[in-house]
């Protein structure tokens, strides 16, 4: 099969030929169907956070299920899924307890380097998420899949696989947005609008959308945003406590920056809580005035919107065959598998919302 390659950071992804092993126990085998281009892999390309490499990215996607290994049950051959990188045991601490995206069963959640499902030029190739998304087939856990309706198109169930997921997720399990509400979001890129529409299906009464791409502040309107900022020309911290009297209950930081983080907290009214989605780099730290945590104003993380992904993403698909979730929105162009490089170029420049490779292309 055909995959995109990385082999070493800073350097463009190598269109190769690669050899997939047949399904073991409680593994499947998907024929891809699109993949979405996501800011984090960008990361990994820059070298922004340690992987090993050579490696196969990706992590968004769609596909079919054309084979099945001992003991699977949950999908069958043709199956429609929607992959994550959330792989989950359902028997450890965290899944029990509801945490599911957190599993910390290394059997199942494979470990970086750990995955022995690739092949190149006569090596291991790595496994990136578990997935390796940008490639013509997957190899994966059961449990790194959800089953989906074959009537919803495949191009929009994979937006739901990262972006959509962890947007909506941030507003619905991090932050637990309140109806009526006042909310802030620091960029609007896929996740960043995701976060603008959950906010608006989860009853807020106003969003404040902040980006420095005018055409992105204006679809963050058609997303549900009530107000924007274009923070090229304004202190957007300045700018909301403005607007708002004086800060936000709830901020979400879809950038992965450290000044993005520091003002998403610098913008909370007392009592709120800033939500760090965006993936920043490895290594950095952010700074935040200590005062500020004696009015009850909080910062934390969350790992793909706090996801259980096979509960969360029918219900997302659901909410879009509804019309409440906004996807058709999100996707900026389709791109052939060779034409990754050039995809990446595009989202470094900041202007594109969602890339999809169409495997179907060529």
């Amino acid at each position: 099969m055909r995959a995109a390659v990385l082999t070493a950071p800073h350097a463009p992804l190598s269109i190769e030929t690669v050899e997939i092993e047949k399904p073991k126990r409680r593994e499947v085998l998907l024929r891809t169907a699109f993949a979405g281009l996501c800011h984090s892999d960008l990361h990994f390309i820059e070298g922004l956070y340690p992987y090993p490499v050579p490696a196969v990215l990706g992590h968004e996607a769609a596909a079919v299920v054309e084979a099945v290994g001992e003991d699977v049950t949950y999908v069958k051959p043709g199956d429609h899924v929607i992959t994550c990188l959330s792989v989950f045991c359902g028997e450890c601490p965290q899944c029990m307890t509801g945490h599911p995206n957190l599993c910390e069963n290394t059997e199942v959640k494979l470990l970086p380097g750990a995955a022995r499902r690739l092949r190149w030029k006569g090596e291991v190739l790595n496994q990136a998420f578990n997935l390796s998304a940008f490639a013509e087939q997957m190899l994966v856990h059961e449990h790194a899949v959800v089953k989906i309706d074959p009537a919803i198109p495949l191009d929009r169930a994979t937006l739901v696989g990262c972006g959509v997921m962890t947007g909506v997720g941030a507003v619905f399990h991090a932050a637990k947005v309140e109806p009526g509400s006042t909310v802030a979001v620091i960029g609007c890129g896929g996740i960043g609008l995701s976060a603008v529409n959950g906010a608006a299906i989860a009853g807020a009464e106003r969003i404040i959308a902040i980006d420095t791409v005018a055409s992105k502040l204006e679809l963050a309107r058609a997303m549900g945003a009530t107000d924007t900022i274009n923070a090229s020309n304004v202190d957007p911290v300045e700018a909301v406590k403005e607007l708002t009297g004086g800060g936000v209950p709830y901020a979400f930081e879809a950038i992965g920056a450290k000044v993005t983080a520091e003002q998403s907290f610098a913008m909370l009214r007392p009592g709120g809580v800033a939500t760090i989605i965006g993936m920043i780099p490895f290594g950095t730290k952010i700074e935040l005035h200590g005062a500020d945590f004696l009015r009850d104003r909080k910062i934390q993380g969350t790992s793909m919107g706090g996801n259980r992904f096979r509960v969360d993403m029918p219900r997302l698909l659901s909410l879009w065959q509804q019309g409440k979730l906004k996807l058709d929105h999100l996707i900026s162009g389709r791109l052939r598998l060779d034409q990754i490089n050039e995809g990446f170029a595009r989202l470094k420049s900041g202007a594109p919302v969602r890339q999809l490779i169409d495997f179907a292309a060529g």
